[in-house]
């Protein structure tokens, strides 16, 4: 069985999702996985992807900034959310997907830019890298 999976850092899922729609219409990805959706779980767009087939959805979103999705035309089984340096920041999401007698879990994860310099000691946004 073959299937694709697509990554966008979409940079606020709301404001693009007709962009989403259009790339979605044009390229099929199974999975497609979203970064810095910058929305919680109740303002996210559902209905638009599920419109387009994508019935299974897991968000961890967060007011305004950051935030992970993963819209799937795959069943999935299970989610995982891991907290990264432990400051709460919604950065990553998995989920298990059955693939005939195989299952895979796929990671979806935000990592910022961090700054101009790479020492935590000097820039302690480098350590959430």
């Amino acid at each position: 069985m073959t299937f694709s999976i697509t990554t966008w850092n979409i940079n606020s899922v709301r404001l693009r999702m007709p962009i989403v729609q259009q790339f979605i219409i044009r390229n099929q990805p199974d999975i497609l996985c979203l970064q810095e959706i910058k929305c919680q779980e109740p303002e996210f767009p559902y209905q638009p992807l599920r419109d387009l087939g994508y019935e299974h959805i897991i968000v961890h979103g967060q007011k305004g900034y950051h935030g992970v999705a993963i819209a799937s035309r795959i069943p999935l089984s299970e989610d995982h959310r891991q907290n990264y340096c432990n400051v709460g920041d919604a950065r990553h999401i998995s989920a298990l997907f059955g693939m005939g007698s195989r299952r895979i879990r796929v990671h979806n994860f935000y990592v910022p830019a961090g700054g101009d310099e790479p020492d935590r000691t000097i820039n302690p946004k480098f350590g959430h890298k």
